[in-house]
C-alpha cells in the first residue's frame, strides 16, 4: 500500500448570515504574505448573498435585539470580549497568518485592543448622558426638552487589512452598543480574524441576524453591493481616500449616514531641543511599525537644522538594525507587506524616489533570505533625504516602511510645510519646550497631534482626520453619536 497521503484540504472561510455559516458558490484565495502560499479559501459573496445578509439584519431589528435594554446590550458586548479572551491565541494566529506581522505585536496590540474595544463601549453606553433643557413659554409655565438615542438601523462596516481585528471591532462594538444590527465586510486580504469573531459573537448568544459577515472584494463586488443596498442605513469605512469618495457617491442618493477614516501622509516634527534619543526611537517606531502599514505612520519627517545631520545618521543606524523576519522569531521588528500587489506599489515609489533625485540613506530594495520567504511580500525599511516638498514621494501616501527626512529653520516654516498636504490625519511633535508644544500643536491641520509620543490612544477621545483624511469622528461619545439617531422630545409644562 502506498504511503503517499493526499494533502489536507485548505480551510474554507465562510460568510455568517442570520446565525449560520454559509459558503455560497464562489471562492477566492487567502495568500500568506510571508511566503506567497495559499493558506485558505474564502467564500466570495455575490449580490444575492449580500442581500440575504442585509435582510437578516433588518429582521433582527424587529426582534429581541430591537427591544434589548442598554444593560442587556452592554452585557452582550462583555460576553464577546470574554469570548475573544478565551480564544486569544487563535486570534493571534489568525492575525499573523493573514498579515505576517510579528506575533508580539498581534498579542500586545491587535487582539488586546479588540477586547478593549468591546469592553470600552459596553461601559460607555451605560453611562452615556442625554441632554435636558428647561425653556420658557409664553404662558410662563415653560417646557422640558430632552433627547433620546435610538439605533440608526442596519450599519454596513467595511474594514481594512492593516489592523484587521482592531479596526473591525472599533466599529462593531459601538454599533452594537447603540442597538444597531451589522453587516460587516472585512478586507479580502485579511478575512481570518473576522470569521473567528463571527464564531465568538454566535457563541455569545446574540440573536440571529444581529451580526452578519460577508467576504469579498470591493468595487463591482461585495463591497459595492453592500454600500449600494437600499436596506443599509449607514456606512462606516476605513481605507483609501479614493475608495471613501466612491462610497460617498454611492450612498448620496439615499442620504445615508457615513463615517470615514481615510488616508494620511503624516508628519513628525523634531525640534532641536527635543530629547534626542527619545525622538529617534519614536520616529523609527512611527515610520516602520507594521512595515509602515498604519494610517498614523510618519512618512514625512522634519528636523530642525542644527540637529539634522546627527538625526539622519542616528535614524540610519537604528533602521539598519531593525530585524526583519518570520512573525514568531525572537525580537523581530518587521514583517512583510500585506501582498505582492501592495509590494509592487511600494517598490514603484522606491524607484520613483530615485528618479525624483532622492538620496537613499538606507534600504530601498527587497531583502533576500534564501528560503521560502523569497516568495513573500517583503521590502526593506527605507529612508530618503533631498527631495523637494512637491515631490510625489513627499506628497502621496505610500503606506510602506519609508520616510523622507528634511531640515527646517523656524516654527512658522515647519507649520506651513506640515500643513501643505491634501491629508490631515495625525502629527507627532518632539520638543522639551512645553510652551512651544502648546503653541504649535493647535496650528497643525490634523485630527490628532501627539507631543513626545506616538500611537498613544485613549479610546474615549475623538479620532479622525481632516481634508482627504476622513469625515467625522470615532471614539467615546463621538462613536455613540454616529451610531445613534438622536430625537429631541419637548414636554409642555
Amino acid at each position: 500500500m502506498s504511503s503517499i497521503r493526499p494533502a489536507p484540504a485548505r480551510p474554507l472561510l465562510r460568510h455568517f448570515i442570520n446565525g449560520q455559516f454559509v459558503a455560497g458558490e464562489h471562492r477566492f484565495p487567502n495568500i500568506s504574505p510571508v511566503n506567497g502560499e495559499c493558506i485558505a479559501d474564502v467564500a466570495h459573496a455575490d449580490a444575492s448573498t449580500v442581500d440575504a445578509a442585509v435582510k437578516a439584519a433588518q429582521a433582527a431589528l424587529q426582534g429581541p435585539w430591537g427591544r434589548a435594554t442598554v444593560s442587556e446590550r452592554a452585557a452582550a458586548l462583555h460576553r464577546i470580549a470574554d469570548g475573544i479572551q478565551a480564544r486569544f491565541d487563535e486570534f493571534v494566529a489568525a492575525e499573523v497568518a493573514d498579515t505576517g506581522r510579528p506575533v508580539h505585536q498581534a498579542r500586545t496590540l491587535d487582539v488586546a485592543r479588540g477586547i478593549a474595544n468591546f469592553r470600552t463601549f459596553a461601559d460607555l453606553v451605560k453611562c452615556a448622558n442625554t441632554e435636558l433643557f428647561q425653556s420658557e413659554s409664553a404662558d410662563g409655565l415653560g417646557a422640558l426638552n430632552y433627547t433620546v438615542r435610538k439605533p440608526l438601523g442596519v450599519v454596513a462596516i467595511i474594514s481594512p487589512w492593516n489592523l484587521p481585528l482592531l479596526l473591525l471591532t472599533w466599529k462593531i462594538a459601538p454599533a452594537l452598543a447603540c442597538g444597531n444590527t451589522v453587516v460587516a465586510k472585512p478586507s479580502e486580504e485579511s478575512p481570518s480574524s473576522a470569521t473567528l469573531l463571527a464564531e465568538v459573537i454566535r457563541d455569545a448568544g446574540l440573536p440571529d441576524g444581529v451580526f452578519n459577515l460577508v467576504h469579498g472584494l470591493g468595487g463591482g463586488s461585495a463591497g459595492e453591493f453592500l454600500t449600494r443596498h437600499p436596506g443599509i442605513d449607514a456606512v462606516t469605512f476605513t481605507g483609501e481616500s479614493r475608495t471613501g469618495s466612491t462610497i460617498m457617491k454611492a450612498v448620496a442618493d439615499g442620504m445615508k449616514e457615513v463615517s470615514f477614516e481615510l488616508g494620511g501622509k503624516n508628519a513628525a516634527v523634531v525640534f532641536a531641543d527635543a530629547d534626542f534619543d527619545a525622538a529617534v526611537a519614536g520616529v523609527v517606531r512611527s515610520s516602520f511599525t507594521n512595515s509602515g502599514q498604519v494610517c498614523l505612520c510618519s512618512e514625512r519627517v522634519y528636523v530642525e537644522r542644527p540637529l539634522f545631520e546627527r538625526f539622519v545618521a542616528a535614524m540610519k543606524e537604528k533602521t539598519a538594525a531593525l530585524k526583519i523576519g518570520y512573525p514568531a522569531e525572537d525580537k523581530v521588528d518587521m514583517g512583510p507587506l500585506i501582498s505582492h500587489g501592495h509590494r509592487d506599489k511600494v517598490l514603484s515609489y522606491y524607484r520613483l524616489a530615485r528618479e525624483e533625485g532622492a538620496t537613499v540613506v538606507t534600504g530601498g530594495g527587497v531583502p533576500q533570505f534564501g528560503d521560502e520567504r523569497d516568495g513573500g511580500a517583503w521590502v526593506e525599511p527605507t529612508i530618503w533625504t533631498g527631495l523637494p516638498d512637491n515631490a510625489r514621494c513627499v506628497t502621496e501616501e505610500i503606506f510602506g516602511p519609508v520616510c523622507h527626512i528634511a531640515p527646517f529653520d523656524s516654527e512658522e516654516e515647519v507649520v506651513r510645510r506640515v500643513n501643505d498636504s491634501q491629508y490631515g490625519l495625525a502629527c507627532a511633535l518632539w520638543t522639551s519646550d512645553l510652551k512651544r508644544a502648546h503653541r504649535v500643536a493647535p496650528q497643525i491641520e490634523a485630527g490628532l497631534v501627539w507631543v513626545n509620543t506616538w500611537y498613544l490612544r485613549d479610546l474615549r477621545t475623538p479620532f479622525g482626520g481632516v481634508k482627504q483624511s476622513g469625515l467625522g469622528r470615532e471614539g467615546g461619545r463621538h462613536s455613540l453619536d454616529f451610531y445613534s439617531e438622536i430625537t429631541t422630545i419637548c414636554i409642555k409644562l
